[in-house]
């Protein structure tokens, strides 16, 4: 028997979208572009594959879970460099650990984190709304109960801090927040971060902030939350990746940095289920986490995309420049139309807004879904595919 806590989980938003358009076809005639995933598509650091078959002898060894001192070591130099981090606040041997990608410790983060009940009643896991869908399965899946924080608009797309009451967090186990956010690019500042850190303190709760998108910014560098949480740490784990960074998600390397003690606890947990990641990729992802200058060159290519769609958009749909991330946040009044109208007409795949959020009720503009209104579109092609793909969609949405 299967079990029911899946039900609460329902399709996963890419299902979902092959069902919303399994009836129609793009025409033949044009080229399709599928900016409906966020798989960059920028060239990787060639350097990747000839280390990676520098150490080809390491194919035949399991890697270690904790990886290995050099990536340790990489790993803690970039923290320090690009956070501003004092010498030593990241001690390589007990705040990190490596993971296959960050969507499986994400998801584990609901069995290490989430206790039977808290403060005498069932537990609560806070995400934003929109979200990250992993956030909802580490929670549905570890019995809590997942509570959705707007994150829209009015409230800068992030969820409003100071609207929490103090019987949620009171039972809250962990709270997940995304900074750049997916899929609004709205980044928390220092202030915010801090307020963050200080109430999962004071209510006793793991604070996970979802960093993956911090090395992709339009301007000023996104504050992390190592800085804005300090000392040892507490209560506080951050996840970042390679996927966006220097664009290898196929890589699928990625680290938890944090609390000694959430960090010790999670590499035990993962030790009976996790996946490692191999010594060849461990070689590649610490000479990836020690180079900057590739980085600037994949933000300048971003920078390019985003300045092709301002000039496009103006202030129709909704638009505006996110200040992280790779995605546009369109208002299209209805998603999902939208989405097959694209297909349909333009051979453009797009994500219908809904699918990454959840009905909330009320009636205001938003409707009940804070994502129904919208698409999210991923400026992942080079720039002319990408500016002939944003054509399209200003032929056939505007």
């Amino acid at each position: 028997m299967l079990n029911p806590r899946l039900d609460r989980l329902g399709l996963y938003p890419f299902d979902r979208l092959r069902d919303l358009l399994a009836d129609v076809s793009p025409p033949a005639h044009l080229r399709p572009f599928v900016l409906s995933v966020g798989e960059p598509r920028h060239a990787p650091p060639a350097f990747i594959s000839r280390i990676v078959a520098e150490h080809a002898a390491d194919w035949s060894r399991y890697p270690p879970l904790e990886g290995t001192p050099e990536w340790r070591a990489a790993v803690a130099g970039y923290l320090g460099r690009r956070y501003d981090l004092s010498d030593g606040a990241i001690d390589p041997d007990r705040h990190l650990l490596p993971v296959c990608g960050t969507r499986e410790a994400l998801f584990l983060v609901g069995a290490l984190a989430v206790p039977a009940r808290k403060s005498g009643r069932r537990p609560a896991v806070l995400m934003p709304n929109p979200f990250y869908q992993t956030y909802l399965a580490a929670a549905a899946l570890s019995g809590a109960d997942p509570v959705l924080l707007p994150a829209t608009r009015d409230t800068g797309f992030l969820p409003d801090l100071e609207a929490l009451d103090r019987d949620t967090l009171d039972r809250t186990a962990v709270m997940f927040l995304c900074s750049p956010a997916n899929p609004q690019g709205a980044v928390a500042d220092a202030t915010y971060l801090r307020r963050a850190v200080e109430l999962a303190r004071h209510h006793g709760f793991v604070l996970v902030v979802d960093e993956c998108y911090a090395e992709i910014y339009d301007g000023i560098p996104p504050p992390g939350t190592l800085a804005a949480a300090g000392g040892e740490f507490d209560n506080v784990l951050v996840f970042h990746s390679l996927s966006k960074r220097s664009s290898a998600p196929g890589l699928r390397s990625g680290f938890v940095a944090g609390n000694a003690r959430l960090i010790a606890a999670l590499r035990r947990l993962r030790s009976y289920g996790g996946a490692t990641v191999p010594l060849p990729l461990l070689a590649a992802s610490a000479a990836l986490w020690r180079d900057d200058a590739h980085v600037e060159a994949t933000r300048a290519l971003y920078r390019a995309k985003m300045d092709a769609a301002a000039q496009r958009f103006g202030d129709s749909l909704g638009f505006y420049r996110p200040a992280g991330g790779f995605f546009l946040w369109l208002d299209v009044d209805d998603g999902e139309r939208a989405a097959r109208s694209l297909w349909t007409e333009g051979a453009v795949r797009v994500l219908p807004g809904a699918y990454l959020a959840q009905d909330q009720g009320g009636n205001d503009r938003n409707g009940a879904n804070p994502g129904s209104r919208f698409i999210r579109v991923a400026l992942i092609d080079d720039l002319q595919d990408t500016e002939e793909a944003l054509d399209r969609i200003v032929k056939i949405v505007r």
